[in-house]
């Protein structure tokens, strides 16, 4: 076997290994972005806790196929970046705002979440999700709510009894 495809292999290993160990991946049109908006845009991506690659597209498909996904074929076709999450929405958000702050140099494809294809559409509705972070907090505010309400009541029938007595107290002295 020539060396070549020999490299080739480790590289779809590499995306399968990649695949497999993200919680999504997105698929982008990059074509016009210079090579400062490209650093930029991996700048946010790691700040997002996501990787930001360009791979060939044969090798990619090889990759997608070979987890037994098909439906991406269609989509790997012309630039394209591949943005590896390692959250849910994180590489979705990312690429939503690029695509918004680039305009037509970046372009969203599709994605792979949660063992499915998810089209544009869907990776823009992704990118409106709130993170497993937020909502996690948003159901812990949601039970601590009735507690302190239940604690705010106790201490004001508390505090009442104190001003009865002390009024009591106070009326007593007085006479």
């Amino acid at each position: 076997m020539s060396a070549n495809f020999e490299a080739k292999k480790v590289v779809v290993e590499e995306i399968t290994q990649k695949i497999k160990e993200s919680k999504s991946v997105v698929l982008v049109d990059y074509n016009r972005l210079t090579v400062a908006e490209v650093s930029a845009l991996r700048k946010k991506c790691k700040e997002a806790n996501c990787e930001y690659k360009v791979y060939k597209n044969t090798l990619v498909r090889k990759a997608l196929n070979d987890l037994g996904y098909k439906d991406f074929d269609a989509d790997l076709n012309g630039p394209t970046a591949v943005t590896f999450g390692a959250d849910e929405t994180g590489a979705a958000k990312v690429m939503v705002a690029a695509a918004k702050d680039y305009e037509d140099k970046v372009v969203i494809k599709s994605a792979f979440v949660d063992n499915a294809y998810v089209d544009k559409a869907g990776v823009k509705a992704l990118a409106s999700m709130p993170s497993r972070e937020e909502l996690v907090a948003k159901m812990l505010g949601s039970m601590q709510a009735p507690l302190s309400n239940f604690v705010g009541v106790l201490n004001n029938l508390v505090a009442g009894v104190v001003r009865v007595l002390g009024a009591i107290a106070d009326q007593k002295s007085a006479n």
